[in-house]
């Protein structure tokens, strides 16, 4: 959750994480150890045109959180599941160096859900849809925050 959110973004966190519960979860049950974490957030930082991925760091075990994700750093346990990491990217690629971002929103959605279909592979209709059924509201527009000016960036996340 982004630094300043409210109860709006507590309440429309929730939504995701049951969204994310009922569909995405059964769908990719890939774990990333934490050794490949790093290779693989610099990967979907440069496809998508970006430099200056965050680092990976260590996450101590507290509560429910699994991990964090901002614009310097995303926090992982031991093991990850994929989609749970690029959740994180999505949260990084959406947030400014001072935690300032979209939360939950649409344009957190939206690279989100681009994520998850170029990286984890997933059905972007079955995905659209069951966002619609969910309330969940997304920018199929929504690009990362600090976009290079080069072609691959032109695609973004998810298009090519």
């Amino acid at each position: 959750m982004t630094r300043g959110a409210g109860r709006g973004e507590t309440a429309r966190a929730r939504r995701v994480y049951a969204w994310e519960d009922r569909v995405v979860a059964p769908l990719d049950q890939s774990r990333v150890p934490f050794a490949q974490m790093q290779a693989l957030v610099d990967y979907v930082w440069a496809e998508a045109g970006l430099r200056w991925p965050p680092r990976v760091r260590r996450k101590r075990p507290s509560g429910r959180v699994m991990a964090t994700g901002s614009r310097l750093a995303i926090e992982a346990p031991a093991k990850l599941a994929s989609w749970v990491l690029l959740h994180e990217i999505a949260h990084a690629m959406t947030a400014d160096h001072d935690g300032a971002g979209d939360g939950h929103g649409p344009v957190f959605m939206g690279v989100y859900l681009g994520l998850l279909v170029r990286h984890a592979r997933l059905d972007r209709a079955h995905l659209t849809t069951t966002l619609a059924q969910a309330g969940i509201p997304w920018d199929p527009d929504a690009r990362p925050r600090f976009l290079d000016a080069t072609p691959a960036a032109a695609e973004g996340p998810g298009n090519g």
